[in-house]
């Protein structure tokens, strides 16, 4: 694959229907469709599958642009999450994710990359498009949450938050470690 032909668009109404397509009827994970960083883990558990999609539609017509879509010959291949952390009510209730400092911060929690274009770096390429929306939107530190591998064949379902290699290679470093398995990581813009 030619990864000059990869394109990257802001998901808002008119891409509706191709992050549908990407996510398919198990809406990623599990009825994810992306919710489980912004909603409480009991509301993200009662809301599993079409309640989740509806609230991520929701999130796409009022507020727009919860994230990235990747394009491969105008077919959605890979997604990236990313907005300010206020949005993602999780991250607040998490020790091993606690805010480091009072600066405000982008934050990137997860991926969904299409079964045939895993492992080829897409993640690394969706992370330079996020960098480049952030720096658009004027913000000054990205974050991220990535898993260190636990093996070198690492089930998909395990790496939705990205791996850390993926983000070392689109510029971030680690800011802060409270966990072995979970860095925080950031690049300034």
């Amino acid at each position: 694959m030619n990864k000059k032909k990869i394109k990257f668009y802001l998901l808002d109404k008119s891409r509706w229907k191709d992050f549908e397509k990407l996510f398919g009827q198990r809406g990623a994970c599990g009825g994810c469709w992306c919710m489980s960083w912004r909603l409480s883990s009991s509301e993200f558990q009662k809301n599993k599958g079409d309640k989740n999609k509806k609230l991520i539609k929701k999130i796409v017509e009022k507020e727009g642009a919860p994230g990235i879509l990747a394009y491969y010959e105008n077919e959605p291949i890979g997604w990236c999450a990313v907005a300010p952390r206020e949005k993602f009510i999780r991250l607040n209730n998490s020790k091993v994710l606690a805010k480091i400092d009072d600066k405000p911060v982008w934050s990137v929690t997860c991926f969904f990359i299409h079964k045939d274009y895993r492992r080829i770096g897409l993640s690394t390429e969706l992370l330079k498009a996020a960098i480049k929306f952030c720096k658009k939107r004027k913000a000054k530190i990205l974050e991220a949450y990535p898993a260190e591998p636990y093996s070198s064949n690492m089930p998909a379902a395990f790496a939705w938050t990205g791996i850390p290699s993926a983000f070392v290679k689109a510029g971030f470093k680690v800011a802060e470690r409270r966990s072995p398995k979970r860095p925080i990581m950031r690049y300034y813009l």
